[in-house]
Formats: structure tokens, C-alpha cells, sequence
């Protein structure tokens, strides 16, 4: 299972975004999720999923405006689930408060982290993948992330450059000024070593429990 448990920055001078985040999250990705969103005493949201392609979207959506720190923890967690996820517990819980503890005090902020010691190597090395990609993102303008909307929804660059009235030309060099490609041409591997980690992480907690 994959928890992400992310804490709001600057929360003391800036506007609560906790409760607008949470609806948006269960909105849009409401189905791949184990228990609907849930909010931790003060400025921290909780996310409990067992699908790697969901676990990695929230976590490039959370910082990509850099208002977030990260913490993602994987690994088995106690069954049956609660009603509520604050109430659920297990090592990708203590994994997910650990990461985002280490996530406040690093750029990009975002830290990945096992809830198996024989799959902490493995988190290692994805936090060290994942944060180059973050770090990317969060160079890009705001025209880069227009551009970024309409690639993921698989539009071609020629169709975008008609739908943003730019030429093809332009539309290319805002891709590159972006990291458009490198950021979409990660999330596979990076989907597949989330899977492989969680994998990891489960088959240990088991065998020690």
C-alpha cells in the first residue's frame, strides 16, 4: 500500500488549503483510493492507495506548486481498514510520517520512504529519481504548464499549437524550456518502480510480523 501524507507550507501565513485540497483529491481520483482523504490534526492531509500510478500522480500534483512538503511511505498496513483514515495505522504509515518529516527539510520537498528495511535501498534510489523530476516541474512557467495540460490529456504538439495559437515552433521550444518530455517519459519507470518498491516493502513487512 502506498500512504502520502503531506504537510501544507507556510501554513501560519498562508491561507488554510487543506480542506480544498482534500475535495479536490477525492474528486478526481476518489476510485483508486483505499479510504476517502482525510485531514490530520493542524495542516497535514492523509492518502492511503494500493495503485502506483495513483500514489505517484498525487504526489507530482501536491508539489507542483511547491505549497506541500511530500512524504510518501510504502509497505503493509493494518487490516481490516477503518472508516477513517486517520485511524489506520502500520508500517507505510510510520514510513509516510518519516518522509514527510525529512520532506520539510529538503528540496524539492519530497522524500520517499519504506516501511521494510530491505526495500529502504530501493526508496532510497526512487526518492533520488523522483526528486529530479519534481525539481524540474517546479521550473516551469506558466505558459510551460498550459502546454503540459493539453500533453496530458494526449494531444499532439501540432494540435496544441493550433488550440494555444502559437506556431508549431513555439509550441516545441516551450516543450523543451518545460522538461515536458523527460517529465512524461518518467512516469512509466517511475510507476514501475513504485510497484516494485511497494512489492518489496509488503513481502518484508510480512515475513517479520
Amino acid at each position: 500500500m502506498f500512504v502520502i501524507t503531506a504537510d501544507q507550507v507556510g501554513s501560519r501565513t498562508r491561507d488554510d488549503i487543506v480542506d480544498e485540497t482534500r475535495r479536490r483529491i477525492d474528486a478526481a481520483h476518489g476510485d483508486a483510493l483505499a479510504l476517502p482523504v482525510g485531514r490530520n490534526a493542524g495542516d497535514e492531509l492523509q492518502v492511503l492507495t494500493d495503485d502506483a500510478a495513483t500514489a505517484l500522480a498525487l504526489v507530482l500534483e501536491l508539489t507542483r506548486d511547491e505549497r506541500w512538503s511530500v512524504g510518501l511511505g510504502t509497505g503493509t498496513v493494518r487490516m481490516p481498514l477503518p472508516d477513517d483514515v486517520r485511524e489506520a495505522s502500520g508500517p507505510a504509515f510510520y514510513a509516510a510520517r518519516d518522509a514527510v518529516d525529512r520532506a520539510k527539510r529538503r528540496w524539492p520537498k519530497v522524500a520517499v520512504t519504506s516501511g521494510a528495511d530491505a526495500a529502504e535501498p530501493a526508496a532510497s534510489d526512487l526518492e533520488a529519481l523522483l526528486s529530479v523530476v519534481v525539481a524540474l516541474r517546479e521550473k516551469r512557467s506558466d505558459a510551460g504548464w498550459e502546454l503540459a495540460e493539453l500533453l496530458e490529456t494526449g494531444m499532439l504538439q501540432t494540435d496544441a499549437a493550433d488550440a494555444l495559437d502559437i506556431s508549431p515552433a513555439a509550441v516545441s521550444a516551450r516543450a523543451r524550456a518545460g522538461a515536458l518530455r523527460p517529465d512524461l517519459e518518467a512516469r512509466p519507470a517511475l510507476t514501475r518502480l513504485l510497484h516494485e518498491l511497494d512489492r518489496t516493502a509488503s513481502a518484508d513487512s510480512e515475513e517479520t510480523t
